[in-house]
């Protein structure tokens, strides 16, 4: 049976500028609520991959001086708005944490950073992520909020991407054969 819980609607859109979003949103009204700054994902699984192979992934992610703790489900899409159970809870102890879930057969197998820094308008959550391979907008809320929000900052919902940050990373390593396993800045490895 299906863990009822928060369900988690969201377009992501890769865009060239991010400065142009961020004019446009803080144009828009839309108030910065948390400034750019690292964000590092522990993706946990089995040596298998297990998890990701079943649509699901497990994270620890470190956001400044935070820690969480993830839980994210299968994803159904709906009008290129991707949907997913999210669970998600603060950590005190990132390192202890890693310990537990590794006596459960869940060790990290994979990791990705990125850039962030969050605006939020309304009930929509505006995400601006600098990664690897380029940059992204997140938007995050209600699904019928999304398309509204992504016209007010000149973006096309159609080109939104069903794609995880994983997903992406293993296809540019496809093309990329000399780039490492993990999608990690050069020097913040």
């Amino acid at each position: 049976m299906p863990t009822p819980g928060p369900i988690e609607e969201e377009l992501k859109i890769p865009v060239a500028d991010l400065d142009a979003i961020r004019s446009r949103a803080r144009s828009s009204g839309a108030c910065l609520q948390v400034a750019r700054r690292l964000e590092d994902n522990a993706v946990l699984d089995t040596p298998t991959l297990a998890l990701l192979g079943s649509g699901r992934l497990l994270r620890l992610r470190r956001w400044g001086d935070e820690v969480l703790l993830t839980f994210k489900g299968p994803a159904t899409y709906d009008r290129h708005v991707k949907s997913r159970l999210e669970l998600e809870t603060r950590v005190e102890d990132g390192a202890r944490m890693l310990g537990i879930l590794a006596e459960l057969g869940w060790t990290p197998q994979r990791r990705y950073q990125k850039w962030r820094e969050t605006w939020q308008v309304d009930a929509v959550t505006i995400a601006l992520d600098e990664t690897p391979i380029g940059c992204f907008v997140e938007l995050e809320g209600p699904g019928d909020a999304l398309h509204a929000a992504a016209a007010t900052l000149g973006l096309d919902p159609a080109t939104a991407i069903p794609a995880s940050y994983q997903e992406l990373w293993q296809r540019w390593r496809q093309s990329h054969p000399g780039a490492p396993r993990d999608m990690v800045f050069p020097g913040l490895e």
